[in-house]
């Protein structure tokens, strides 16, 4: 069976990925560059290739939520991405397309269904995607993580499966030295200039009673890394670009506390090693999503949450002593928040959808 994976959710895909027969053949479409006029290759384009898999970069263009140099760029990028789709998906023939979500996915499914593939989107948030709206009228089946996105998909043709959780993702890693509990920072995939602006700022005195693995992402690491070298601490505290994703597992389960956006994919990690959180979620996006997220989790009695527009070093310092004086009260307050075999059903939606097109041509 060929099958192609499209959008901007790698955790999801790589959750599936790892539970996909060794016979079935993979195609990955995704974007090759972290940011727009970034020459920085993307999370994805690395991990997937490391993977064996080949990866196709579209280049799609979208429509930005705000004016800038690469908007007009972008907008006229978007023909061209359905002219590389059309002739990826003539030339491979696959019997199924997956997508994740992301504006990446939108010209693959759209594309999908003109060639008559039988197409299965997932959705991650606890709302609806934009990308996934619009997709939600090409493809065959939608599948749902959570109750809450019911609404805004068709019933007849969408079903709650949960989010896939990775289980091959406790690779070992380099951790800071010593014994004192280990706070993880993490901005997502391409950093947070935020996060990494108020622990820069306060690292010193964090690091007299905690270790800190810092996950920078590009844009301030070369700063950071100066800084780590002039700590006279400084094995106490790593600043990493990044890691392998497949690191991710053993360094939550290593860590007392995590610091980091609010992403619906982190939640869900969060949440399956019940990890205490400070959320400090991106004050933009759609729909204040990282907002409703972060809230979610505080909840569930993981988190606190502070806001990037009030928030200060101190501040952010402050929170952090108090939940380390307190750190057991911080339970999950709710069992059984994730669903279990997601990934299978996942497989199972796409065999479903072939078994069901190739009725349809009998």
């Amino acid at each position: 069976m060929k099958i192609v994976i499209t959008g901007g959710h790698l955790s999801p895909a790589l959750a599936v990925i790892e539970k996909i027969p060794k016979d079935w053949e993979i195609l990955f479409i995704g974007r090759k560059f972290a940011l727009e006029g970034d020459k920085s290759v993307s999370l994805e384009y690395q991990t997937v290739n490391d993977l064996g898999i080949k990866f196709v970069d579209i280049n799609a263009g979208r429509l930005q939520r705000s004016f800038s140099r690469y908007t007009i760029p972008s907008i006229l990028r978007i023909p061209k991405a359905y002219i590389t789709t059309l002739n990826v998906l003539r030339e491979l023939k696959p019997d199924a397309i997956l997508g994740f979500g992301g504006y990446v996915s939108v010209p693959v499914v759209i594309v999908g269904k003109m060639l008559n593939i039988p197409t299965v989107i997932h959705e991650q948030t606890l709302n609806a995607g934009a990308s996934n709206k619009i997709l939600s009228k090409f493809a065959d089946k939608i599948l749902i993580s959570w109750e809450t996105s019911f609404k805004y998909f068709p019933k007849e043709k969408t079903e709650l499966i949960g989010n896939p959780v990775r289980e091959d993702f406790f690779k070992p890693t380099n951790l800071p030295e010593g014994s004192d509990p280990l706070i993880f920072v993490f901005g997502g995939s391409t950093g947070s200039h935020t996060l990494n602006t108020l622990i820069e700022k306060i690292v010193r005195k964090l690091l007299k009673s905690y270790r800190v693995l810092h996950m920078t992402g590009p844009m301030d690491y070369e700063r950071l890394s100066v800084l780590s070298r002039s700590l006279s601490n400084s094995n106490k505290y790593l600043a990493v670009e990044s890691f392998n994703p497949f690191c991710m597992g053993y360094v939550l389960q290593n860590s007392e506390m995590v610091i980091s956006r609010s992403g619906i994919n982190t939640i869900t990690e969060l949440i399956k090693f019940e990890k205490p959180a400070i959320l400090i979620p991106l004050p933009f996006g759609q729909k204040n999503e990282q907002e409703k997220n972060a809230r979610f989790l505080k909840e569930l009695g993981l988190a606190e949450v502070l806001d990037q527009k009030t928030v200060t070093p101190d501040a952010l310092f402050e929170v952090v002593q108090k939940m380390f004086l307190h750190l057991d009260k911080y339970k999950l307050r709710k069992k059984g928040v994730l669903r279990l075999g997601a990934s299978e059903k996942i497989l199972e939606a796409l065999k479903d959808a072939t078994n069901k097109k190739t009725k349809k041509t009998k």
